[in-house]
């Protein structure tokens, strides 16, 4: 009898645990769609539609795409009563995902004046509906929460997405988005030094069972000879005696595709930055702004950071040391400026571009059906940045996150952080 209720309280407690994980899951849902409508608030409305370059997407694209994501992946197969609030919207707002069918071009986003961002709006409340009536109905369904949980995440990238994009779309006018309510916090010195780290075997990946793409499994292990990082970011100052030294029109710094890039697109400086007379700006979200020295230097390319490593007679880190680095620092995230400001931070002010080519770990398994195209299809052509922003989402400060871009792009929020050989 004793085993027989200690058995029935055991399901009564997983029961309560599984109900209570499913009220956590709606209330996070709730919650980031909330965050992406606000970042959009500052915006008038024809900015929702601008698409000034190839790889930005405008505003009310990232409102349809990440609803379209939850609709196409959760709500259209595991609800049979489900009804598409416009079917023409599967074509347009699906991003890349081939075995869903033909999807309108990145290109060509900003030729799309309908539908009107208040469509989009009213598509948005009307999949939140019904997702909330899914979400509750799915207590037991374990593949189904993941499920859920990996559109809250991707709605989260598009969040830093959109503040890449919108500050890009902005940047073509130099227009203030935030004015007084968010000000651009003064940089404070802080003198290089380096952080040295021994020769090691060390596990690689995500290491627990919280939430994590599928690109940072499996754990495995690495070899790191010595090797030491600098304990602060690439300063402005220091970037800008790279500029002045002539750099962007000396060859030997640059690699045989990065000197390419440099003469075809005529890049003098990193993105952003603009000379007036003798004096160097910086176009912020806070509108254009006086270069402050002691800032890191953002916006920089691969090509840039892995220049600027050779000027110094440095390199960039790999992806490995860098995750060693960041497990040996303590956790401290910057969320009260849109503008990176503290070169000494450990993480949470600019993505650091690495060595590593973005590819698979041995033993690598995608995201199984449709989302195997989420992450396994980029593994090409690019390099993998670490560390996180001050415009990515707290949950995804991890020491295993990879994140990816091609060498040539800089509209992220990306910098550098040296390393060097012992």
């Amino acid at each position: 009898m004793y085993l027989l209720e200690t058995r029935w309280s055991l399901i009564y407690y997983l029961l309560l645990e599984v109900i209570h994980m499913g009220a956590i899951i709606l209330e996070h849902y709730l919650k980031v769609r909330h965050e992406t409508l606000k970042i959009c608030e500052p915006l008038e409305i024809e900015d929702y539609s601008v698409q000034p370059r190839d790889f930005v997407s405008p505003p009310k694209w990232h409102l349809a795409h990440t609803t379209w994501f939850f609709e196409e992946l959760v709500l259209k197969p595991h609800n049979n009563k489900y009804t598409y609030f416009n079917k023409s919207f599967s074509f347009l707002f699906n991003s890349y995902y081939k075995s869903l069918g033909e999807h309108w071009q990145q290109h060509e986003r900003g030729l799309l004046s309908r539908p009107t961002v208040k469509e989009i709006r009213a598509y948005r409340s009307y999949v939140d509906e019904h997702m909330i009536d899914i979400i509750k109905a799915s207590n037991f369904n374990i593949a189904m929460n993941n499920l859920i949980m990996i559109g809250i995440q991707h709605e989260q990238q598009h969040q830093e997405l959109l503040y890449m994009d919108i500050k890009y779309i902005l940047g073509v006018s130099q227009s203030n988005l935030l004015g007084a309510k968010n000000i651009a916090l003064k940089a404070k010195k802080f003198n290089q030094d380096w952080k040295f780290f021994e020769e090691n075997i060390v596990e690689i990946g995500s290491q627990n069972d919280v939430f994590c793409y599928d690109n940072e499994k499996p754990c495995h292990k690495r070899y790191i000879y010595p090797f030491a990082v600098s304990t602060t970011l690439v300063s402005n100052g220091e970037f800008l005696a790279f500029v002045n030294s002539d750099a962007y029109l000396n060859p030997k710094y640059w690699l045989s595709l990065g000197w390419e890039w440099v003469l075809r697109e005529n890049i003098k400086h990193p993105l952003y930055w603009k000379r007036i007379g003798h004096s160097w700006f910086e176009y912020t979200l806070n509108g254009l702004q006086e270069l402050d020295l002691n800032a890191p230097v953002a916006h920089v390319s691969y090509f840039e950071a892995d220049a600027y490593a050779s000027y110094k007679n440095a390199r960039l880190p790999s992806e490995f040391e860098f995750e060693v680095y960041l497990r040996s620092e303590e956790v401290k995230v910057y969320s009260n400026s849109l503008h990176p400001h503290c070169v000494k931070s450990p993480r949470g002010q600019l993505w650091c571009w690495t060595n590593s080519a973005y590819g698979p770990y041995p033993g690598f398994k995608p995201f199984q059906s449709t989302l195997k195209e989420y992450n396994a299809k980029f593994m090409c052509n690019q390099f993998v940045l670490k560390s996180g922003s001050i415009v990515t989402p707290v949950g995804h400060y991890r020491d295993s996150y990879r994140n990816f871009f091609p060498p040539e792009q800089r509209w992220m929020f990306s910098g550098i952080r040296l390393a060097k050989d012992l």
